[in-house]
């Protein structure tokens, strides 16, 4: 069975539709399947609900798909870096199911599994539990939270071999397995596609079973959410470059060179 497909828009076509639940991989901007997202965006389906641990950031990823109003309503744990999605569920435009972060993850995983509630400590006696059973165990109060079993699960993952096993790049794993597992139809989009043989058994995150289709995308943008260098580290990173530059000219036999550099670091 051929599972890789010559596009993002080829891998969506006959998957997608109006109404469904999608499960998208990523924390922030990490993870996420950039192209799926933009093809998803062309496709012009409507009112989804998109289940993700949160929605990306104005312009960017699963934002794009708030911006043309795509979305109906978010399973996330939290808006995150996002103007629009908060201004959308502020408004009363979009619907909003708030779930902390590791119960998300844990009902992704459970659907996975074949599981179909679980029970937890996480919530109970805040918003999270009302209208939820909740039973005692061992004194201890617990909330059932059902699983979630999206119609489709889109994917970002490193590495692939053919027949859809996966190797995911470090904090790049994040929600991305659970999304795949939970998943009736799996749409993961990859950098790098090897042989079947090629990926050591201890190398692989993910088997190919639960996955149905594969795309390249060997150059994703991978923005970055929010860049932050603090002052000590501008301050290390120009004393290097001027050490550097001190090498440099003396390497160079320049004595007035080194003196000019000199000065130029005691200022």
């Amino acid at each position: 069975m051929n599972k890789i497909y010559p596009s993002a828009d080829a891998a969506l076509k006959g998957v997608v539709a109006d109404g469904q639940t999608l499960a998208v991989g990523g924390f922030g901007l990490c993870g996420i399947p950039e192209a799926l997202i933009d093809a998803l965006k062309d496709s012009g389906v409507q009112n989804l609900t998109v289940i993700s641990n949160n929605a990306g950031v104005d312009g960017f990823g699963l934002g794009k798909l708030l911006e043309t109003r795509q979305i109906k309503k978010m399973i996330a744990s939290y808006v995150g870096e996002n103007k629009e999605f908060e201004r959308q569920y502020l408004a009363g435009e979009l619907a909003l199911e708030f779930t902390p972060q590791g119960t998300l993850a844990e009902k992704l995983r459970a659907g996975g599994a074949g599981i179909p509630a679980f029970f937890t400590k996480t919530g109970v006696g805040t918003q999270v539990a009302e209208g939820k059973e909740l039973r005692e165990f061992g004194g201890e109060t617990y909330v059932m939270e059902h699983s979630l079993v999206p119609d489709v699960a889109l994917v970002k993952a490193d590495v692939a071999d053919k027949a859809g096993n996966l190797r995911f790049r470090l904090t790049a794993r994040n929600f991305n397995p659970a999304a795949a597992m939970a998943g009736k139809v799996c749409i993961v989009e990859v950098e790098k596609i090897v042989e079947v043989g090629e990926l050591a058994p201890d190398d692989i995150h993910l088997p190919g079973i639960y996955v149905h289709r594969l795309v390249l995308n060997a150059t994703p943008e991978k923005r970055i959410e929010k860049r932050t260098v603090s002052a000590s580290v501008d301050a290390a990173a120009a004393k290097v470059e001027a050490q550097t530059a001190i090498a440099q000219a003396a390497a160079a036999g320049s004595e007035s060179a080194v003196k000019a550099v000199n000065k130029k670091e005691g200022a």
